[in-house]
């Protein structure tokens, strides 16, 4: 296991790369550094978390030209990146005893977040609009769950278009070697899980 690093120390780290310095239109809001955020409040406070390792920033790049050549004027909007470590126990503690702890993973085992090697994502318009994909970032619902996509289709509850846009995020994502998840259609794993903990500094 390699040695942990901490969040301050980041921007000396070589294997880190500032969310500034993504090509091919790639935007960012990181919704943890606000209120719009399922928990209500800015969990960063004042931490500079918009960073990716260097080869989950190289491939989210390799992901937007995929989707700038096949789906022309659409762009990727960065959600969330890196969490420290500290971050994560934080929102741990806050959603403790609530069902909403299903969609974060345990403080002592980590998230792949806290590695830079995870990234929350959506579509943006040609207008520079959120597509609409049926539920919201963080919308913990099982709306949100790709593994209930068909029942909720033959239901109404999500539609053919709403579809089609996930498919275009997926597709983009796919292409550049990331993983979905089965609970949240915005969420994208970059490499191993199991070799990311083992391997990598996860960042406090």
């Amino acid at each position: 296991m390699a040695d942990p690093v901490r969040i301050e120390d980041i921007t000396a780290h070589p294997h880190f790369r500032p969310l500034s310095t993504l090509r091919h239109g790639i935007a960012v809001d990181l919704r943890y550094a606000t209120a719009d955020n399922f928990v209500g409040h800015s969990v960063y406070a004042g931490i500079d978390c918009a960073w990716l390792r260097r080869e989950a920033a190289e491939a989210l790049e390799h992901a937007a030209a995929w989707l700038h050549a096949h789906r022309p004027g659409y762009r990727l909007l960065v959600l969330d990146a890196l969490r420290p470590q500290r971050v994560q126990q934080r929102l741990w503690d806050e959603l403790q005893g609530t069902p909403l702890t299903m969609y974060l993973a345990p403080p002592e085992r980590g998230s792949i977040h806290s590695y830079g090697m995870a990234v929350d994502l959506t579509v943006l318009d040609p207008s520079g609009r959120e597509v609409d994909m049926g539920s919201g970032f963080d919308e913990m619902t099982l709306a949100s769950h790709p593994d209930h996509e068909a029942e909720h289709l033959a239901q109404g509850l999500l539609s053919v278009q709403h579809l089609i846009e996930r498919g275009w995020l997926r597709a983009a994502m796919r292409e550049a070697g990331f993983h979905g998840i089965n609970t949240e259609w915005w969420h994208f794993d970059f490499g191993d899980r199991i070799a990311v903990r083992r391997d990598l500094p996860r960042v406090l």
